[in-house]
């Protein structure tokens, strides 16, 4: 498998960064080690096995899902599988129609282009997308104004694996063009505990089964935050526990230094429930005033906060604003006001 860039837009992961290096190390390299989403998994089996038997190169693919999930990584094994080299960008990255123009009359034959967060395509690049999927083909235009004229430009066939956290916001005629669309769930702790396991190994230390189970509960169902989580409490217990063994004593120790508590909520999670119970007597209040009272731009708290909190019935939102429900207040370990949940 290959990993290419096209151009000064491109992501690519940085060699200099620790954290991104580790991750990567992280990743499965084929559907046979990717743990959880089978149903998705035994799905793209087919299609990719189908396409290899044909000689033909697979559907364009769509991923859908939280962050966290699983969907660059799957794009990585879907170069892998198909022998192809794998094309790295992300919607915010492809300001210009030029700018994708560029990149689609450097893909070669086979090759995967992975978009991340293509919901945020320019209008503008989203339809020459349009044609390049469907035809393999884009225009080139040479010139301004009546003088100028398009040239057709024939593109090898190619897979393109789109990614979105917000599969609403892509337009009709561009999801249409996918071939395969799948929608990536949170984990069940069984699931990340198998992953924090392999994780674990590949980091070279012993992560007890015990110690194992709860980071699985602490990781919010997200396979990304458990990776980050046994890195962290491999740092623990290279500092403050024995070098190589991850037990459950220091799993609980590490995690509680990282303010992760037991229901995998960080400072932020809580700081957000404490400031709706104490300050607001429990809601509702309007987005925008609740990430003022603790400090933060209202998009990080709708879309880094608030999914897990709604999902895990620590909050709800209403049509009248953001309200706490009776599992924050016990959370918290503050007395539940009679009024709680008589509004929503």
């Amino acid at each position: 498998m290959g990993v290419g860039g096209l151009g000064a837009d491109l992501v690519r992961p940085q060699a200099d960064d620790p954290e991104r290096a580790a991750e990567a190390a992280l990743r499965p390299t084929s559907l046979e080690e990717f743990v959880g989403q089978d149903v998705v998994c035994g799905q793209l089996s087919v299609v990719l096995r189908a396409s290899l038997n044909r000689g033909s190169t697979p559907d364009h693919v769509l991923l859908s899902g939280p962050p966290g999930l699983g969907k660059t990584t799957l794009a990585m094994i879907i170069a892998h599988e198909v022998h192809g080299a794998l094309r790295l960008t992300s919607g915010p990255a492809i300001a210009h129609a030029g700018d994708l123009a560029a990149i689609l009359s450097s893909l070669e034959e086979g090759d995967v282009l992975f978009i991340d967060e293509i919901h945020r395509l320019a209008r503008t690049a989203e339809e020459m997308l349009y044609l390049a999927m469907e035809d393999y083909r884009v225009d080139i235009v040479v010139g301004k104004g009546p003088g100028a004229t398009s040239i057709p430009l024939s593109l090898p066939p190619f897979t393109v694996v789109g990614a979105t956290t917000r599969a609403g916001l892509l337009p009709a005629p561009l999801r249409d063009r996918f071939g395969f669309t799948a929608h990536l769930d949170y984990y069940e702790p069984v699931d990340l505990a198998k992953i924090v396991m392999r994780s674990a190994r590949l980091l070279g230390v012993h992560l007890e089964p015990d110690a194992a189970d709860h980071l699985s509960r602490r990781s919010r169902g997200t396979p990304r935050i458990a990776n980050r989580l046994v890195r962290r409490v491999h740092d623990w217990s290279d500092v403050h526990g024995t070098p190589g063994i991850l037990d459950l004593s220091a799993t609980k120790e590490a995690l509680d230094m990282f303010e992760v508590d037991s229901r995998g909520l960080d400072r932020l999670d809580r700081q957000v429930l404490q400031a709706l119970c104490e300050r607001f007597n429990g809601g509702p209040v309007g987005l925008t005033t609740l990430a003022v009272s603790v400090g933060e731009e209202p998009e990080t708290v709708e879309t880094v906060a608030e999914p897990y909190l709604v999902r895990e019935g620590f909050m709800v939102r209403s049509p009248r604003g953001r309200m706490a429900t009776v599992q924050a207040y016990t959370h918290l370990g503050l007395p539940v006001p009679e009024q709680c949940g008589q509004s929503w």
